[in-house]
C-alpha cells in the first residue's frame, strides 16, 4: 500500500479529552490515498466503521454519516429494519461504473480530491445518479460537479468527447437515461458537420482527423452519429465516406478480391479462391458481430447514387452473403448495385457461391456434384443485370450508348472468367450472354473470347450446343483478328467458320470497293490516293488470299472425314439426318469427286478445293 495518507478531522467526544490540557483535540482518521483492491477495503481510524458496502467482488467498510449525508439512496435504505440477508449492510448490485467508480464517490463523499477526466466522469455521472446524490441534500453535490465538468469540458474538446463516448458502451442505460450519449453525439455532429460544410472532396480529404476517430466507436453509436450528422444537412458523399472508412476498419475482410479460378488443369473440380471463411465454435460470436455491423451499415447507407461506389456495393453484398445476412438486405443490395453497375469492374462481380451449413460459412471447394453448383453465384449477377436493364427502362431520358457499351464490356470480361468453372452450365452461360440487346455490342470479339474459353474448358459439347453457343455472337461485328484467329480455331462448328469467313470476304470487298480512286480531283492529288489504294487493295488482296487458303484447307479436312465416316458407317444413306444428308447431295456437287460408279465425265472434272479457290480468285480480280 502507498504510505501516503490524508488527514480527516472529526470532533473529539466531549466525554473524552487529553490529560494536562484543556484544549480540545481532534481524534485522526487516516484513509488511504490508494486503494487496494482486496476483498475488503478498509477505513482504519480510530472512529470505528459502521457500515460495510459490497461492490462488485469488493466489501467497503466505511462509515454511514458522510455517505448519507451525501447519498439519498443510501440514506433512505438506513431506515428500514432489515436492508440485506447477505451478511453484509448493503450490497450494490448493478452499480453504474463498478467498483473504480464507487471509490470516487467515496473520497468525494469523505471530502478528499477527486480526479474527473474523460475516462471515467460518464461512470460518475451514472453513479452519483444511482446513489441520488443531488442537490436537495448539499449543495455542490456529486450530480451537480459531473454535469458541469460535461458540459464545459468535455463537450467543448472532440476527443474528449469521442473518449467519454466510448467509455459509455458499457454504462447502459444510465449512459442512455442521462442523455449523455446523445449529447456526445450531437457536439460530435455539429463539429463533424461544421468542418464539411464547405465542399464534399474537400471534406474527405480531411477525414484522417474526424473519420479515424468515429470508426473507433462500436456500431450502435457510430449510426446514432451517422443519424446525427444527416440530420445537419452534411452531404451524402461524406456520410458514404465515413461508412465505408468504417466497414473497412470494422470488416477487414471487405478489402478482400477475389483472384478468380487458379488453374483447373490438374484435377477434374480443383478450383480455388483466394479467399475461405469457415465459422467454428471459437468464433460464432465474432461472426454474428460482424453480421450485426453487415446490417447495421447497409441501412444507413445514404439513398443518393453517389453516396457509396459500386465497388463498395458489391464487396459489403459479398460480405452479407457470407455471413446469411437477411435476404431483403442482400436483395436491397442487389438492385443498388445494379443502378450504379457502369462502375463496377469484372472483380467486382466475381461473388462465390457460398454453403451454409453446420460446419459454418466456406466457399465451394472440390464440389461433389458439380452439374449442380457453380464456384460463382451466377444468379446473383443475372439479377443485378436486370436490375440494370429495369432501372434503364424507367429513365425518362435515353441513357448514353457510352453506358451501354461499358456494361457489354463488362459483362463479356465476366463471361470469359466465369467460362473458366467447368460446372458452368450452357443454359447458364448464353441466358447471361443474351441479357444485354444485340445492339449494346460496337463489337463481338469480347463475347468470341468468352465463348471460345467455355469451349476449350467443356471440350465433351455436342455439335449441337457448339452451333447454339456461337449462335449469341454476329459475326458481321468480328474484327480482322478475331476472324482471322477463327479461321483456324478448330473448336468452332465448321458452319460458324464458313459463315465469318463469308462475312470478312464481303467486308473486304466492301472496303476495296470504297477505296477505288475517283475521276474527281487534280491529277497530283488522283496519283496520290491511286498509289494508296493500290497498296490497301494488294495488302487486302493477301489477306484474302490468306483466309481463302486456310478455308480451302478446312474444306479438304472436313471432306476428309466426310468419306472416312462413310466408309466406317454402317447405316444406310436414307437413314442419315436431315443435316448429313443435305451435305452429302452439297458435296457431291461442289466439294468431293464423285464415286468410281459415275460418268466418267464427271471423273474428268478438276478438284473442286481448286475450283472453288480459282473462281473466287477470279471474283476478287
Amino acid at each position: 500500500m502507498n504510505n501516503s495518507f490524508v488527514h480527516l478531522t472529526q470532533p473529539q467526544d466531549p466525554e473524552s479529552h487529553s490529560e494536562g490540557t484543556d484544549r480540545v483535540s481532534d481524534k485522526v482518521i487516516t484513509l488511504a490515498d490508494t486503494f487496494k483492491k482486496e476483498p475488503s477495503w478498509f477505513i482504519t481510524p480510530q472512529i470505528p466503521t459502521d457500515l460495510s458496502i459490497q461492490v462488485q467482488d469488493i466489501t467497503y467498510n466505511v462509515h454511514k454519516y458522510p455517505l448519507i449525508s451525501k447519498c439519498g439512496y443510501i440514506g433512505r435504505l438506513e431506515i428500514e429494519p432489515s436492508v440485506s440477508d447477505s451478511g453484509f449492510d448493503l450490497k450494490l448490485d448493478n452499480f453504474p461504473g463498478g467498483s473504480e467508480a464507487f471509490e470516487v464517490v467515496l473520497k468525494f463523499c469523505y471530502g478528499l480530491p477527486i480526479d474527473l477526466n474523460p475516462y471515467n466522469i460518464a461512470a460518475v455521472r451514472s453513479a452519483s445518479e444511482f446513489l441520488e446524490m443531488t442537490e436537495e441534500l448539499e449543495d455542490g453535490n456529486l450530480i451537480s460537479n459531473t454535469e458541469a465538468f460535461l458540459t464545459f469540458v468535455v463537450f467543448s474538446s472532440w476527443k474528449d468527447t469521442i473518449t467519454v463516448l466510448k467509455s459509455c458502451e458499457t454504462l447502459s442505460p444510465w449512459a442512455e437515461n442521462l442523455q449523455i450519449v446523445r449529447r456526445c453525439c450531437d457536439s460530435i455532429a455539429w463539429k463533424a458537420s461544421k468542418d464539411s460544410s464547405t465542399s464534399a472532396d474537400a471534406a474527405i480529404k480531411q477525414e484522417s482527423w474526424w473519420f479515424d476517430d468515429v470508426a473507433t466507436l462500436s456500431i450502435d453509436h457510430f449510426m446514432r452519429i451517422i443519424a446525427a450528422i444527416r440530420a445537419k444537412g452534411t452531404k451524402p458523399e461524406i456520410i458514404g465516406e465515413c461508412i465505408m472508412h468504417y466497414a473497412k476498419r470494422w470488416l477487414p475482410e471487405i478489402g478482400v478480391e477475389l483472384e478468380g479460378v487458379k488453374g483447373y488443369g490438374h484435377g477434374k473440380h480443383e478450383l480455388h479462391f483466394s479467399i475461405f471463411r469457415r465459422k467454428d465454435k471459437e468464433n460464432i460470436g465474432q461472426s454474428k458481430q460482424q453480421k450485426a455491423i453487415i446490417e447495421s451499415l447497409v441501412s444507413i447507407i445514404p439513398p443518393q447514387l453517389e453516396a457509396v461506389s459500386c465497388k463498395f456495393l458489391l464487396q459489403i453484398l459479398k460480405m452479407a452473403m457470407m455471413y446469411s445476412a437477411s435476404p431483403v438486405l442482400t436483395s436491397d443490395l442487389e438492385k443498388r448495385a445494379g443502378t450504379v453497375l457502369e462502375d463496377a469492374e469484372v472483380n467486382d462481380l466475381l461473388i462465390p457461391r457460398y454453403q451454409n451449413g453446420d460446419q459454418g460459412t466456406t466457399v465451394n471447394s472440390l464440389l461433389e456434384s458439380p452439374e449442380e453448383c457453380t464456384m460463382y453465384d451466377i444468379d446473383v449477377v443475372q439479377r443485378i443485370v436486370e436490375y440494370y436493364l429495369m432501372q434503364e427502362q424507367q429513365q425518362i431520358h435515353q441513357q448514353q450508348k457510352s453506358s451501354k457499351f461499358k456494361i457489354s464490356r463488362l459483362l463479356e470480361n465476366y463471361l470469359a472468367e466465369i467460362a473458366r468453372d467447368p460446372n458452368l452450365s450452357i443454359i447458364k452461360f448464353q441466358v447471361l450472354a443474351e441479357l444485354l440487346p444485340e445492339n449494346a455490342r460496337s463489337c463481338d470479339d469480347g463475347i468470341y473470347r468468352a465463348i471460345d474459353t467455355y469451349l476449350k474448358t467443356h471440350p465433351s459439347l455436342t455439335e449441337h450446343d457448339r452451333r447454339r453457343l456461337c449462335k449469341i455472337m454476329n459475326c458481321e461485328k468480328l474484327s480482322l483478328d478475331a476472324c482471322t484467329h477463327a479461321a483456324q480455331n478448330d473448336r468452332l462448328p465448321l458452319r460458324t467458320v464458313v459463315q465469318i469467313l463469308f462475312t470478312e470476304q464481303v467486308k473486304m470487298r466492301a472496303a476495296t470497293q470504297e477505296k477505288e480512286p475517283t475521276a474527281s480531283g487534280n491529277n497530283s492529288e488522283q496519283e496520290g490516293n491511286q498509289s494508296s489504294a493500290d497498296v490497301d487493295i494488294k495488302t487486302l488482296k493477301v489477306e484474302l488470299e490468306n483466309v481463302k487458303s486456310k478455308m480451302a484447307e478446312l474444306l479438304s479436312d472436313y471432306s476428309e472425314l466426310q468419306r472416312e465416316h462413310k466408309n466406317l458407317s454402317k447405316k444406310p444413306k436414307n437413314a442419315a439426318s436431315g443435316w448429313n444428308f443435305g451435305w452429302r447431295k452439297n458435296k457431291k456437287s461442289i466439294h468431293t469427286k464423285p464415286d468410281g460408279d459415275e460418268n466418267r465425265d464427271e471423273q474428268n472434272r478438276p478438284d473442286p478445293v481448286t475450283r472453288v479457290s480459282s473462281r473466287r480468285r477470279r471474283s476478287i480480280s
